[in-house]
């Protein structure tokens, strides 16, 4: 299988079924050092040049303190190659770590986004690309489902909340199998982070729930994703898309509202 066809093909369907990329646009990718980030980055400046739109691509890393080896093997191959990357150490997220070293993702999440927030802006990017694949959207698809209660995943196309930056999300159906295989055929140096390490966590034991059903079904996470793209609200329990008077296989539209992050 050729790698780079795979991908090009699955990362151009993603960006020409949500529109997440149009004319004029200059997307910055969040790029955390890790495989996912690498092989969105590259999926991104190869389809640039095959295009039939005009846009620009730029890179940027947040250090919060969390990894493992030193970034500038990968500062160093980037720049080598003549992509502009950028590198910020977050003072507030190295403070937060040495006074509560032992905070959740949620406090460590919500220093992030507002350090990307504030660094695209510099970029003067107006689209934000993030490295989330198939097996983020299915994790987080059954988190919300078995954890908090509500039907929803990860949203491929958003907008921040005060609708400055476009965010985007266009490993959706890459699996993280094709990202590892890719990403290693780059020979670029991968940084992981501690996060990624954590055992006893919802997101490891999602990871070897998948893992395992996966030996029997091995395509089940293309279909779960085609499952979060035809829903059928009628035969769900939400009493805002149900209709007691509808008659039997009538049909049944509903509005989703819009979703931003802040």
């Amino acid at each position: 299988m050729d790698l780079e066809k795979t991908l090009l093909r699955k990362v151009g369907d993603a960006i020409g079924r949500f529109q997440m990329i149009r004319d004029g646009d200059r997307v910055a990718v969040a790029l955390s050092g890790g495989k996912d980030s690498l092989t969105l980055l590259e999926a991104l400046l190869a389809l640039r040049r095959k295009a039939p739109i005009d846009f620009s691509v730029c890179a940027f890393t947040v250090e919060q303190g969390k990894f493992l080896r030193p970034i500038e093997p990968l500062g160093s191959w980037l720049i080598e190659r003549g992509i502009d990357w950028s590198y910020h150490r977050d003072a507030p997220s190295l403070q937060l770590l040495d006074e509560q070293p032992d905070h959740g993702c949620d406090l460590c999440s919500r220093f992030r986004r507002r350090a990307v927030y504030e660094i695209v802006r510099g970029l003067g990017a107006n689209v934000i690309a993030f490295g989330h694949t198939a097996d983020d959207f299915c994790e987080a698809f059954l988190r919300n489902s078995l954890f908090t209660g509500r039907l929803s995943a990860l949203p491929p196309v958003t907008w921040s909340r005060k609708k400055e930056f476009r965010l985007i999300r266009p490993l959706v159906f890459v699996t993280e199998d094709l990202t590892t295989r890719f990403a290693g055929s780059l020979g670029a140096p991968v940084i992981p982070c501690g996060c990624s390490q954590k055992t006893g966590t919802v997101r490891r034991s999602l990871r070897d729930f998948f893992a395992e059903l996966e030996q029997d079904h091995p395509h089940l996470k293309e279909t779960l994703l085609s499952a979060m793209g035809n829903i059928e609200p009628q035969r769900l329990l939400d009493t805002r898309y149900l209709d007691p008077n509808l008659e039997e296989g009538a049909a049944q539209t509903s509005l989703f509202p819009i979703v931003t992050e802040s």
